[in-house]
């Protein structure tokens, strides 16, 4: 006979274990936690297939609704502004070099040298900054010397110097231990402070070459209102936006480019053979894209820093650093361009 009555509500009749006394056995662990889990709702898929929870769905979110960072339209115009002069001083001292008569053009390039020295320096802070500023000023009186007074105008001395600088710096920062930890992660901002301060003395080796002066004009006045065109351009609207962390347009790097090659293709028809329209064009184009992707390098490498959480440098070389390093990018494309053009 089968008792007539149910089972009390609540107890399951094929857990009970008649070997136990105490009845049935405890519930475990794993099952708490599966309870717990089923009490907080299903798993939603990310893109990419894993699941998220609701909180990081906000996370998402916050991070993509980020607006860009501003435009600063003063300090683009101010920076244009600086971009203009350098490059109205280098093409007028360019014009008073003479086979007798260097030195002053020398001067001027040495000392735009030390500018870019003391703008890269205190932008980058590389280990051992003394060294690194004893090292750059050697070796751009180093390179003046050598692009002076070489029988022959070549690039060659000029290449050997930038290396043998690189090298003494790289030693002076193994000297100390504190500086010799972050000489790995420096040694791309180190060759670049010295290659680019090298840089600058092939304008010398260019007023020595046939035809290098007028180069010089038709390349650095391309290059300066290409910067000059991209930065009036992105105060008045950097639009695409290239990156949102970067305060730069698509429109200013593009049309800076092709106004600096139309002045160039101007200025070739004013000057004597063997330029013409074309190859003023050709070689000013060359000049103005390395100029504008050499100051959009920069903007990256300044918002690269910023968030990496790095403390901002001295305003002033923060700002002046792009034209520089457009400038010193365009010297040895002009002296390339010449060689192979002309």
């Amino acid at each position: 006979m089968f008792p007539a009555n149910s089972p009390e509500p609540g107890r399951d009749p094929w857990t009970e274990d008649p070997s136990a006394p105490g009845g049935p056995a405890p519930r475990t662990g794993p099952a708490v936690e599966v309870d717990e889990r089923r009490s907080r709702g299903p798993r939603r898929l990310r893109r990419g297939g894993s699941a998220r929870r609701p909180d990081d769905e906000t996370d998402a979110d916050d991070e993509e609704a980020e607006p860009p960072v501003e435009v600063r339209r003063q300090i683009s115009l101010a920076i244009g502004g600086f971009a203009a002069l350098l490059g109205l001083g280098l093409v007028v001292a360019a014009q008073t070099s003479s086979p007798g008569h260097r030195l002053p053009f020398a001067l001027v390039v040495f000392a735009v040298q030390v500018f870019f020295l003391l703008a890269w320096t205190m932008v980058t802070r590389p280990p051992a900054l003394a060294v690194v500023l004893g090292v750059g000023t050697v070796t751009a009186l180093a390179a003046d010397v050598v692009a002076v007074r070489t029988a022959e105008a070549r690039l060659a001395p000029l290449l050997y110097i930038a290396v043998g600088g690189v090298l003494a710096a790289v030693l002076g920062q193994l000297v100390r231990r504190v500086d010799r930890v972050r000489v790995t992660d420096s040694l791309r901002t180190t060759a670049t402070t010295v290659f680019g301060v090298v840089a600058f003395a092939t304008l010398i080796v260019l007023t020595r070459i046939p035809a290098g002066t007028q180069a010089i004009a038709v390349c650095l006045t391309a290059a300066g209102v290409a910067l000059v065109v991209a930065r009036v351009t992105d105060a008045v609207a950097a639009w695409p936006r290239l990156a949102p962390q970067v305060p730069r347009g698509a429109a200013g790097v593009v049309g800076g480019a092709m106004v600096g090659t139309l002045i160039s293709a101007l200025l070739g028809g004013y000057l004597v053979t063997p330029f013409t329209p074309t190859r003023a064009a050709i070689i000013g184009l060359a000049a103005a894209v390395v100029a504008v992707l050499a100051d959009l390098a920069v903007s990256y490498a300044e918002a690269g820093r910023l968030m990496a959480g790095e403390v901002p440098s001295a305003w002033a070389a923060r700002h002046v650093q792009g034209p520089l390093g457009g400038f010193a990018m365009a010297a040895p494309a002009a002296y390339l361009m010449c060689r192979l053009l002309l």
